[in-house]
């Protein structure tokens, strides 16, 4: 199963997970997956955390009850990157960077 299986399915917006709960458990698979595969180029990564956080939104948006109306520059506004940062959301972008800068920092 593929990653973004993985967080298709740990996302699905008809069930009624929290948000805190849904990061508690993709956090993990996260973390494994990036650990694998931390020499992937950096667009990889970026690519990556755009789609979990769209996925996120979604279920965010459904919980309000909104009408659909697909990408939303809304939505993004309303629920910032850093709004799932703060929630403890594991960004791969971000782990990738900090792993560079040591590493750069360490020759």
């Amino acid at each position: 199963m593929s990653l973004k299986d993985k967080v298709r399915a740990k996302t699905r917006r008809n069930e009624g997970n929290s948000i805190e709960s849904v990061i508690a458990s993709l956090n993990p698979t996260l973390r494994g997956w990036y650990g694998y595969f931390q020499n992937a180029h950096r667009y990889t990564f970026s690519t990556l955390d755009g789609f979990i956080r769209r996925r996120l939104r979604a279920m965010l948006h459904r919980q309000k009850h909104r009408p659909s109306q697909g990408r939303c520059e809304r939505d993004h506004k309303q629920w910032p990157n850093a709004y799932f940062a703060n929630l403890g959301l594991f960004t791969m972008s971000e782990a990738h960077k900090l792993a560079r800068q040591s590493r750069c920092a360490n020759n």
